[in-house]
């Protein structure tokens, strides 16, 4: 990266003052709003193989206008504190933007979880749970933590393992952490929740022709040209959705060993299971491999979609961008000097802090189940469908007796008469929380004079939100 790009933090930072620069708001206020209440770091100590190793790990806690406060733990070998404090901004603004109830928290450990074996993993993660838990800064009604980058179901059944030992009374122990396997009191879709809201999110932005039309784009979803880069829980799922369900043809993927191109689209599950097997994307058959993975950032496409680190589109190859229209599926994929520089070109930048919102949503819906003790759809689907084949049996019978002679369509009838299970429901929801917070920001985006993008706009309703919030408390 350029050596005058800032840091993921300052980037964040000044997109933030950018922000309340148009706002109403007290010098006060707007510190309050922008620094890290607290970041806690704690050295460990685990034996393993013989020898005590020594790890650093991190959990910020940015805003508490609302608790718990909420945020993922990654496990990567370059987490550091300034990162952690960025990203736990950044859920500050995207619960905010998204109205789940949480105040802004993250964690991290530095660690490359590739390098240690099932078991050793376990003990060095429930250790770095003890040494959270302990401090209140894992807990169903204070600090909420979920997967991130390194981390999936397994370390999150770990840790809520591993709080339910130490609190033994607590009968909302589940609600310590999301993300957990559905056997340890996870909730359906919750794997798939944040490629799933990407989804939602293009769906969306392409029901407005005002929008698309101002990314230099016509139509609509279908048929569009899209480069992944990143196939993690993420971009994998969000690749997956949006060709086999909307039309999309993915062209290029960016993989930590190059990259896939393929004018005619690539097979996503096809890659998904080479990468399983082979450990990379070299090789793949039917498609052109591209060793500098990185420059397929600058091909032509309709929707650049990067999926994996921060600063990935940055000062040395944001003017080599081709992309009218870029959704950040990532935390700070672009970096402030870029994000100022694709302004200037005319390209429209879908936020992270929207258009990864799908996992902190379903995170939330996960966090009622645990609290409410019960599935969701567990007592109403039998109501539904009970209701809605009255009406069938109702249709069918007043044409028999009138001699009509029609019946409704078997198909129609299976899916009318079948009440929504948890999965649909959740679904319902994350689909509903995307399109009303778009039109938060649409609104903003069209309605002032002096916001011209996306980011800018969804920075103005988040800290508005908090900015409410904290008046309400008083300060």
């Amino acid at each position: 990266m350029n050596v005058n790009e800032p840091s993921f933090r300052d980037s964040v930072d000044m997109m933030f003052d950018r922000a309340v620069a148009v706002m109403d708001l007290s010098p006060g206020l707007k510190q309050k709003i922008k620094v890290c209440n607290s970041t806690y770091t704690v050295r460990f100590g685990v034996r393993l193989r013989g020898a005590i190793h020594t790890f650093t790990g991190y959990r910020s806690v940015h805003s508490e206008h609302m608790e718990p406060v909420k945020g993922g733990i990654r496990y990567a070998i370059n987490v550091n504190q300034d990162e952690v404090e960025a990203l736990a901004a950044l859920m500050t603004y995207k619960c905010a933007l998204v109205e789940t109830p949480f105040g802004g928290s993250k964690g991290g450990l530095c660690i490359d979880p590739r390098q240690y074996e099932e078991h050793e993993l376990e003990q060095i993660t429930r250790r770095f749970a003890y040494e959270l838990i302990k401090r209140d800064l894992i807990n169903p009604a204070q600090n909420v933590p979920a997967p991130d980058m390194g981390t999936g179901e397994r370390e999150m059944a770990w840790i809520v393992d591993q709080y339910a030992r130490m609190n033994t009374t607590d009968i909302n122990a589940r609600a310590c952490v999301t993300g957990k396997p559905l056997n340890s009191g996870g909730i359906h879709g919750r794997v798939e929740a944040t490629g799933r809201g990407v989804q939602y999110a293009l769906r969306e932005f392409f029901r407005h022709p005002e929008d698309v039309a101002a990314a230099r784009l016509t139509g609509s979803l279908a048929g569009k040209r899209a480069i992944v880069q990143g196939l993690g829980n993420v971009g994998s799922h969000a690749a997956r959705f949006l060709s086999a369900e909307d039309g999309v043809t993915v062209t290029g993927i960016i993989e930590r060993d190059g990259g896939l191109w393929s004018e005619a689209g690539l097979n996503i599950p096809d890659v998904l299971d080479w990468m399983k097997a082979h450990g990379g994307v070299q090789g793949f058959p039917g498609a052109t491999y591209v060793p500098d993975g990185a420059s397929l950032l600058e091909a032509e496409c309709d929707i650049l979609i990067p999926a994996a680190m921060e600063g990935v589109i940055n000062l040395t190859n944001a003017d080599r961008i081709r992309a009218p229209l870029i959704i950040e599926a990532a935390n700070g994929p672009v970096t402030a000097g870029a994000d100022a520089i694709l302004r200037k070109k005319g390209v429209v930048i879908i936020p992270d802090m929207y258009a990864n919102a799908g996992g902190v949503t379903v995170s939330y819906f996960e966090w009622v189940k645990n609290l409410s003790h019960i599935r969701f759809g567990r007592m109403q689907r039998r109501a539904e469908e009970a209701r809605h084949r009255l009406l069938v049996e109702e249709l069918e019978t007043l044409s028999a007796d009138q001699g009509l002679g029609w019946t409704l369509n078997a198909d129609f009838k299976d899916r009318y008469l079948r009440g929504s299970d948890e999965l649909e429901l959740v679904r319902s929801g994350l689909d509903d929380t995307m399109r009303i917070a778009y039109q938060s920001m649409r609104e903003v985006w069209h309605g002032r004079n002096d916001v011209d993008d996306l980011r800018m706009a969804a920075y103005i309703v988040a800290i508005g939100r908090v900015a409410a919030s904290y008046r309400a408390k008083g300060l």
